[in-house]
Protein backbone atom coordinates (compact mmCIF):
# COMPACT_ATOMS: atom_id res chain seq x y z
CA UNK A 1 0.00 0.00 0.00
CA UNK A 2 1.03 3.32 -0.84
CA UNK A 3 0.91 5.93 1.60
CA UNK A 4 -0.31 9.44 0.20
CA UNK A 5 -0.24 12.78 2.05
CA UNK A 6 -2.56 15.85 1.51
CA UNK A 7 -2.78 18.78 2.91
CA UNK A 8 -6.22 20.48 5.00
CA UNK A 9 -5.33 23.90 3.82
CA UNK A 10 -5.22 23.05 -0.24
CA UNK A 11 -7.84 24.71 -2.37
CA UNK A 12 -10.22 21.63 -3.73
CA UNK A 13 -9.32 20.10 -7.08
CA UNK A 14 -12.71 20.54 -7.70
CA UNK A 15 -16.03 22.06 -7.62
CA UNK A 16 -15.54 25.24 -9.26
CA UNK A 17 -17.77 28.24 -7.98
CA UNK A 18 -20.02 26.42 -5.63
CA UNK A 19 -20.64 28.35 -2.43
CA UNK A 20 -19.26 25.53 -0.67
CA UNK A 21 -17.42 22.00 -2.16
CA UNK A 22 -17.78 18.97 0.83
CA UNK A 23 -15.01 16.46 0.78
CA UNK A 24 -14.98 13.03 2.52
CA UNK A 25 -11.89 12.51 4.35
CA UNK A 26 -12.70 8.93 6.19
CA UNK A 27 -15.91 6.94 6.13
CA UNK A 28 -16.75 4.55 8.88
CA UNK A 29 -19.98 2.64 9.63
CA UNK A 30 -20.56 4.90 12.74
CA UNK A 31 -18.60 8.17 11.41
CA UNK A 32 -17.69 9.85 8.56
CA UNK A 33 -15.23 13.19 8.57
CA UNK A 34 -15.26 16.04 6.22
CA UNK A 35 -13.92 18.87 5.14
CA UNK A 36 -15.78 21.83 4.19
CA UNK A 37 -14.06 24.49 1.70
CA UNK A 38 -16.27 27.92 1.52
CA UNK A 39 -16.26 29.54 -1.74
CA UNK A 40 -18.04 32.66 -1.02
CA UNK A 41 -19.40 34.93 1.51
CA UNK A 42 -23.52 33.62 1.21
CA UNK A 43 -26.56 33.79 3.05
CA UNK A 44 -28.95 31.10 3.04
CA UNK A 45 -32.39 32.87 3.37
CA UNK A 46 -34.82 30.49 4.33
CA UNK A 47 -33.15 27.09 4.08
CA UNK A 48 -31.70 25.71 6.82
CA UNK A 49 -29.63 22.79 7.50
CA UNK A 50 -31.43 19.42 9.26
CA UNK A 51 -28.98 17.11 9.74
CA UNK A 52 -29.85 13.34 10.17
CA UNK A 53 -26.07 12.91 12.45
CA UNK A 54 -24.83 15.07 14.82
CA UNK A 55 -22.14 17.15 13.64
CA UNK A 56 -19.08 18.68 15.36
CA UNK A 57 -17.46 20.80 13.39
CA UNK A 58 -13.91 22.98 13.43
CA UNK A 59 -13.56 26.26 11.89
CA UNK A 60 -9.70 25.63 10.55
CA UNK A 61 -9.42 28.80 8.84
CA UNK A 62 -11.78 32.33 8.08
CA UNK A 63 -14.33 33.71 10.29
CA UNK A 64 -18.20 32.70 9.66
CA UNK A 65 -21.47 33.49 11.51
CA UNK A 66 -23.62 30.37 12.30
CA UNK A 67 -27.34 31.05 12.95
CA UNK A 68 -29.81 28.43 14.45
CA UNK A 69 -33.33 28.11 14.10
CA UNK A 70 -34.20 30.08 17.59
CA UNK A 71 -32.52 32.90 16.41
CA UNK A 72 -29.39 32.23 17.90
CA UNK A 73 -26.55 33.48 16.13
CA UNK A 74 -22.55 32.39 16.75
CA UNK A 75 -20.15 33.74 15.54
CA UNK A 76 -16.85 31.31 14.91
CA UNK A 77 -13.12 32.27 14.19
CA UNK A 78 -10.35 30.07 13.25
CA UNK A 79 -9.53 27.81 15.77
CA UNK A 80 -13.74 27.54 17.37
CA UNK A 81 -15.78 24.68 17.40
CA UNK A 82 -18.74 23.65 18.16
CA UNK A 83 -21.38 20.66 18.25
CA UNK A 84 -24.33 20.59 16.60
CA UNK A 85 -27.00 18.10 17.68
CA UNK A 86 -29.05 16.06 14.87
CA UNK A 87 -32.05 17.90 13.97
CA UNK A 88 -30.92 21.31 15.20
CA UNK A 89 -31.74 23.65 12.38
CA UNK A 90 -29.02 26.04 10.89
CA UNK A 91 -27.34 27.64 8.63
CA UNK A 92 -24.19 30.11 7.24
CA UNK A 93 -25.26 33.75 7.36
CA UNK A 94 -21.66 34.61 6.75
CA UNK A 95 -18.26 33.59 5.75
CA UNK A 96 -15.19 35.23 4.85
CA UNK A 97 -14.09 35.99 1.41
CA UNK A 98 -10.33 36.56 2.40
CA UNK A 99 -9.00 33.85 4.06
CA UNK A 100 -11.96 31.47 2.26
CA UNK A 101 -13.57 29.05 5.30
CA UNK A 102 -12.25 25.50 5.48
CA UNK A 103 -14.01 23.81 7.85
CA UNK A 104 -13.25 20.61 9.57
CA UNK A 105 -16.69 18.07 10.15
CA UNK A 106 -17.39 15.19 11.95
CA UNK A 107 -20.54 13.48 11.86
CA UNK A 108 -22.24 10.15 13.64
CA UNK A 109 -23.95 9.51 16.82
CA UNK A 110 -21.33 11.52 19.38
CA UNK A 111 -23.54 12.09 22.07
Amino acid sequence: MKISKKNIFDKPLSGGDKQEIFEELIKTNDFFVERIYTNKAFEQPGKWYDQKKDEWVLLLQGKADLEFAENEIVQLNAGDYIFIPAHQKHRIIYSSVEPKCIWLAVFGDLK
